[in-house]
């Protein structure tokens, strides 16, 4: 029986999973990744790092497989926007990646609205200007390093999100990026599904620099043998949260999924039109299959698992995120304390990106119970807030929302979110749906799976959370949230 194996190369570690062609995972391997914050508001990664852990990882579920030949394809999933600029002849880094939550490009970002380009951008690209998305960081790359622009007006260098990056080491120097990477950019016209003259030179972004834009299934490239022992086919790629999606079965239309990884992000798949959203979501590419594009509406929280992290590495009020759910049972429903975690500023429907964050309500008697617990409840009100948005786009109340990432195996949190939103939540047995998600794509590319039924056919439900909590006390609860968030924004 062959083999799939997922590389989930994600913003706080990389990953790879052997996964049977049953959807059942066989083997795991993961490394933890640096994070580096070289100044407030900026987080760095360093490309040499997660290429070094990718080979590791990698090799380790290999070894497991029995070899090389026992992989039929590869399917790999990135943390989105996160950018690279490297050198074609030596396939070197000329810097630190700048990771998606890095602000630093806010000012020209504020720029750019204010000379009146936003209308014209949302309604090429679907999204917001805002230095969470790659051509500011390109633009920012190529001015402050030495040389850079005018390296890249020669050709001489290539950009690339992580997943671009990493098929240009497998497989010894493949330019590519798949469709839903692409639309996270702000330099690929949805229209077309090509990258815009027009957007390359607002943002002072160099054609010369982009890779090919392909499908997220199908013969991508193949890695060089020299790397584990033989070649493999390298035939699926998808960002992390179309990927999740897609290992979350969400293939129709109307179909909704939720993430909680270091940010959060809901996905609802709303068929193949775009559909513009008139309340700060974004439209993107949901996938691309066979020249065919599939879109979603999206929400976006930069802060999620995130906030726990801080609590144990920042704060050292926890030493692990397995202590969190029983730390919010403990905490005092009583004390309403409110954590606004704006690390990065605000995503959607925010999209503050100058607001900090902020913890309200505290009292003597406050403890770090309730601060653990505030944390937890903050992923869920803006899970509520994003929601809020699609249904003031027209979008119909989900009745059944599928969610995902490490996150969910935190009972408290998952109940709380069914009684805060008022909908059924459905976790399913593998939570790490992102990295299945790719497997899915690389065994759709590779021929294991006929089509997304086959797919869909594999999902299963571990547990299912009902709402409990009243509607008064739901609203009342949300109601000091929007409150807490108020006192933190910097836009009117």
């Amino acid at each position: 029986m062959p083999f799939l194996l997922a590389i989930d190369q994600g913003t706080t570690s990389t990953r790879a999973l052997l996964v049977r062609d049953d959807g059942t995972v066989a083997a795991s391997a993961q490394r933890e990744l640096t994070q580096h914050f070289p100044q407030p508001g900026w987080v760095e990664h360093d490309p040499e790092e997660i290429w070094s852990a990718t080979l590791t990882v990698t090799a380790e579920v290999i070894a497991i497989a029995g070899g090389a030949e026992a992989i039929a394809g590869i399917g790999i999933t990135n943390q989105r926007e996160t950018t690279i600029l490297w050198e074609r002849e030596t396939g070197r880094p000329i810097a630190r990646a700048i990771v998606w939550q890095d602000r630093r490009t806010t000012a020209q970002c504020e720029a750019l609205v204010a000379a009146g380009h936003e209308a014209a951008v949302a309604a090429r690209t679907g999204l917001v200007i805002d230095p969470y998305f790659s051509a500011t960081k390109i633009a920012w790359l190529l001015d402050q390093t030495p040389g850079a622009r005018a390296a890249a007006e020669r050709g001489e260098l290539a950009f690339g999100t992580v997943e671009s990056f990493l098929v240009w080491r497998l497989t010894g120097g493949r330019h590519v990026t798949d469709a839903t990477n692409a639309a996270r950019t702000l330099l690929l016209s949805l229209d077309t599904g090509h990258w815009d003259p027009w957007l390359c030179e607002l943002f002072q972004v160099p054609a010369a620099v982009l890779p090919e834009v392909v499908d997220c299934a199908g013969l991508i490239g193949t890695t060089s043998p020299d790397l584990f022992g033989g070649a493999i086919a390298i035939t699926g790629l998808a960002g992390d949260q179309q990927a999740a999606a897609i290992g979350q079965a969400c293939f129709e239309p109307g179909s909704i999924k939720s993430t909680y990884g270091t940010g959060c992000f809901i996905l609802r798949n709303t068929g193949r039109q775009p559909v513009a959203s008139h309340h700060r979501l974004l439209t993107t590419v949901g996938s691309r299959l066979g020249g065919e594009m599939q879109f979603a509406l999206e929400g976006s929280i930069f802060v999620a698992g995130a906030a726990v992290q801080w609590l144990r590495d920042g704060l050292k009020l926890i030493q692990s995120a397995g202590e969190t759910a029983a730390l919010a049972h403990a905490a005092d429903p009583a004390r309403e304390v409110y954590l606004v975690p704006a690390f990065t500023g605000l995503g959607a429907p925010y999209w503050d990106p100058r607001a900090r964050g902020a913890i309200l309500g505290l009292t003597r008697d406050t403890c770090i119970a309730d601060i653990v617990r505030a944390a937890l409840e903050a992923v869920c009100f803006q899970t509520r807030d994003l929601l809020e948005a699609m249904a003031a786009d027209g979008a119909s109340p989900p009745t059944v929302l599928r969610v995902d990432g490490g996150m969910t195996a935190n009972d408290w949190a998952m109940q709380f979110l069914a009684d805060i939103l008022g909908v059924t939540v459905d976790r399913p047995k593998v939570l790490e749906t992102t990295a299945m998600g790719a497997a899915f794509l690389a065994g759709l590319g590779a021929g294991v799976y006929r089509d997304l039924g086959t797919i869909a056919d594999l999902w299963q439900l571990d547990r299912r959370f009902e709402p409990a909590m009243s509607q008064p006390e739901r609203e009342r609860r949300y109601g000091g949230w929007r409150e807490a968030v108020a006192r933190v924004l910097t836009k009117a």
